[in-house]
């Protein structure tokens, strides 16, 4: 259809010796189109970077290439303004959560005593007299020697760090009201478990150990990481550990996101599908108990957290898009009725009104 918009080039048009090299050049020029080359330099960079740096697993960092993909994806799709859209959505997105691993990082340092007392009781009480991460290592983990779990299980517990970002990506790029709505549940989340380990700083199952409060364990990926030797990237913005924190324990996170997503898609999800979006939640939950990461308690808290903030915030955001749909709907009328009443009809303009009020009852 464009090359009915060219002009024709004068003595060549309808000259059938011409067609074949002038086809082959208008193909090359495509083949050499700098949009084509998004990808493979996004692709040249990122091994590059994994290369010299390692895998990245900071929010910040992770953000960082999510925006580069997407606005690759951009250009690639050879929209003008695409990559504009991105930045519009995403900036914001990732200065905030930037934000958040800078608060999380100075709440490490409150006031308020460090906890570890009613973790390990509950812990005890549902191991029978001893915790469940001490029971799973005796069982499971030899030292030096990892198993094909213990792989699984870094791999799930990496995937906190990238899982939630990948399917805001995908929402983004073909639900975007869906990429709202889980934007909106996740940052709920995140900042309701900040305010909890403001106030409430609690040890994890590893620093308890070290502390002497319980039998020594191991902080399993940390230790097949180091035994792989594979490199991990630091946070670009959170300046080395300077601001990591060690006492955000209550609420797991970890736990608190693979709930939120299993909220989020199960209403129209398929029967395969749920059982991922069941399995994850309980793979996270294991990880992070054998794992020493976190106390069952600390695995329930976030699983509460994030069934409390998917019902509670679903819910007003299920009013506002009602509210905004009635008000559409009757602004349509309205204006429907305004031209059906232009002949002289009056009383297409009033039965169009009392259905836009009616509308708005309901």
């Amino acid at each position: 259809m464009t090359d009915l918009l060219r002009p024709a080039h004068s003595g060549t048009r309808n000259d059938p010796s011409q067609d074949g090299p002038d086809r082959a050049d208008r193909a090359g020029r495509r083949f050499l189109r700098p949009r084509l080359l998004a990808w493979p330099l996004f692709a040249l960079a990122f091994a590059w970077y994994l290369w010299n740096y390692g895998l990245p697993y900071a929010n910040d960092v992770v953000f960082c290439w999510l925006i580069a993909a997407l606005v690759a994806a951009s250009v690639h799709s050879g929209g003008r303004y695409g990559w504009l859209l991105v930045l519009r959505d995403w900036v914001p997105v990732m200065a905030v959560v930037w934000a958040y691993s800078l608060l999380r990082g100075y709440g490490a340092h409150t006031p308020w005593p460090v906890r570890y007392e009613p973790q390990l009781g509950i812990d005890r009480f549902l191991g029978a007299g001893a915790t469940w991460t001490v029971r799973l290592q005796h069982w499971l983990y030899t030292p030096g020697d990892a198993h094909w779990y213990d792989y699984l299980a870094v791999l799930v517990y990496m995937s906190h760090f990238f899982a939630v970002f990948l399917v805001l990506a995908v929402l983004w790029k073909r639900r975007y009201r869906g990429f709202q709505r889980l934007l909106a549940l996740y940052l709920a989340v995140t900042f309701a478990g900040f305010a909890t380990y403001v106030l409430y700083p609690a040890d994890p199952p590893w620093l308890t150990a070290q502390e002497g409060h319980m039998p020594a364990v191991t902080r399993i990926v940390s230790d097949v990481l180091n035994q792989s030797g594979l490199p991990r990237a630091g946070s670009v913005f959170e300046n080395g550990s300077q601001f990591a924190n060690d006492v955000a324990a209550m609420p797991s996170l970890h736990a608190a996101y693979p709930m939120l997503l299993a909220l989020f898609f199960w209403r129209g999800a398929g029967r395969w599908t749920r059982v991922v979006l069941a399995a994850y939640p309980l793979a996270m939950a294991f990880t992070l108990v054998y794992g020493a990461e976190h106390f069952i308690v600390d695995i329930l808290a976030g699983w509460a957290y994030a069934v409390a903030v998917w019902y509670v915030l679903g819910r007003a955001l299920d009013r506002r898009a009602l509210r905004v749909a009635r008000a559409r709907t009757a602004a349509s009328a309205g204006v429907s009725g305004v031209v059906a009443a232009r002949p002289g009809s009056s009383g297409a303009l009033v039965g169009s009104t009392a259905s836009a009020r009616a509308t708005l009852r309901r």
